[in-house]
């Protein structure tokens, strides 16, 4: 993808499509894009890679009445659609490598923002402490005074405390569900206030209930839209200490609030300290790294999945890969990520009859991808 461009109708429905079809995660979704140049000519050519890669049954690609239905859906909320490709899209987000395709945003786009208008994460325990709450929303309130914009999750605890505190300078609610589902059911007034004075914003299709696995992703998109991630109670296992190794594997500073000992709620917070997080007690800490950034973007900054692929030559598509270096690929691709241009070397193939196979077999649902240009078996 060469910069960024404003699709028109009919162009973001295919990117929709494509996006909610079998086996097309994000990684698997830009690199289409980068084949075959659209996502309609990618939706044409998904069928065949499938059968290349070894699937017995027909990819089920979304139907397209389902497409209109959605973007009906969220037009009737008053919702827009963002393609990753458009410049409405989050600076931030576009800089990780399994950035979602499409955003569905309901509220205010320009809160998305980049690098003038900095964004930082809040998180942490939904059974928070008194002492907490009011740390998180206090900070929320400053940081929103300093002209930065506050992101969280809507959960219980921590997160209510953060959007309330920025709600009336600006908050971004990441949610795990879609954006016209409320959840928890008790934050339905909160949903609905930053729907109108900030953004609520959700990769997952209208009318989606939340589940336990939406969650991990719902927190990569909550660091991945910040300069940093603020932690304010969690415990030695919790989601908030995921969201913050999320953070530091897509170059975003890691802040968290000290507690005490005595407290399980601050373990996860000063085992994130005794690691090199920035001790904050108040919004001046977090402000002062962030001036500290200067100018510097976002890291990687770069089109969404571009990462992926600078460390390899990308030839074209080859038509017929060799079947014994599909059969190597396979025999080497095992349960645990490997990094591509360790395939290249080990299988002795050309990185472009690698990438053409490793994506005819993510097609097929044999291998998955990962952030770090890296593959596993399914």
């Amino acid at each position: 993808m060469d910069g960024f461009n404003t699709l028109n109708h009919n162009e973001r429905l295919n990117w929709l499509r494509l996006s909610r079809s079998e086996n097309i995660g994000p990684i698997t979704f830009f690199q289409l894009i980068r084949r075959f140049g659209t996502a309609e000519a990618a939706l044409d050519a998904v069928p065949e890679l499938a059968r290349r890669g070894g699937r017995k049954r027909p990819i089920r690609l979304l139907d397209p009445s389902k497409v209109e239905q959605e973007a009906e859906a969220i037009a009737d909320a008053g919702a827009h659609l963002l393609a990753a490709c458009e410049p409405a899209y989050p600076t931030a987000l576009a800089a990780i490598p399994d950035a979602p395709p499409v955003l569905t945003v309901l509220g205010r786009t320009e809160l998305l923002g980049g690098q003038d208008t900095p964004t930082v994460g809040i998180v942490g325990a939904r059974n928070a402490s008194g002492a907490g709450r009011r740390i998180a929303q206090g900070i929320a309130t400053d940081l929103g005074g300093r002209g930065i914009i506050v992101a969280s999750g809507l959960a219980r605890g921590i997160d209510t405390s953060a959007h309330n505190g920025a709600l009336k300078t600006g908050t971004i609610a990441v949610v795990a569900g879609g954006v016209d589902v409320f959840y928890p059911p008790e934050n339905e007034d909160l949903q609905i206030a930053i729907g109108t004075q900030g953004a609520v914003i959700s990769e997952q299709p209208m009318g989606t209930q939340p589940q336990a696995r939406h969650f991990p992703r719902r927190n990569r998109l909550i660091s991945g839209l910040s300069m940093g991630v603020l932690v304010v109670e969690a415990a030695a296992r919790s989601g908030s200490l995921i969201t913050a190794r999320t953070a530091l594997e897509q170059g975003r500073e890691v802040f968290a609030v000290p507690g005490s000992p005595l407290d399980p709620r601050a373990h996860g917070t000063n085992h994130l300290l005794r690691q090199g997080a920035i001790l904050t007690e108040r919004a001046d800490d977090i402000a002062d790294a962030i001036a500290a950034m200067g100018d510097a973007p976002y890291p990687p900054l770069m089109e969404p999945a571009q990462a992926e692929f600078e460390a390899l030559e990308i030839e074209p598509l080859e038509e017929n890969p060799p079947e014994h270096g599909r059969a190597q690929i396979v025999e080497l691709v095992g349960p645990s990520p490997l990094a591509i241009d360790d395939l290249v070397r080990l299988s002795r193939l050309t990185p472009g009859t690698v990438m053409t196979i490793l994506l005819e077999l993510e097609i097929a649902g044999l291998v998955q991808r990962h952030p770090g240009n890296q593959v596993s078996a399914l």
